[in-house]
């Protein structure tokens, strides 16, 4: 099973909200998920967005693969920066 960490859809129409989880990869957008990560709400100005680091961690670590853009989200947040330290320290040992 692959496991991607993408946005899920919410709120009203014309109102966007996203919520960040980590879903299989053949499961529909806004369908079915494993575990939400965190969310980002664009419509605020300036946006905002709330990412749990432990769980976005946990899921990068066993090789879920995140969209576009949440990984440009995870980036803005330094977890992508974060994760490829970690990667990088384990390597060199």
């Amino acid at each position: 099973m692959a496991v991607k960490l993408r946005l899920k859809r919410m709120g009203a129409k014309g109102r966007p909200f996203y919520r960040i989880v980590a879903a299989d990869s053949r499961s529909p957008r806004d369908g079915k998920f494993i575990e939400k990560i965190g969310y980002y709400n664009p419509t605020e100005d300036p946006a905002v967005t709330k990412i749990d680091e432990e769980l976005a961690m946990k899921w990068l670590r066993n090789g879920a693969i995140p969209t576009d853009t949440v990984r440009n989200l995870f980036s803005k947040e330094g977890i992508m920066k974060k994760f490829h330290e970690e990667k990088m320290k384990k390597a060199g040992e």
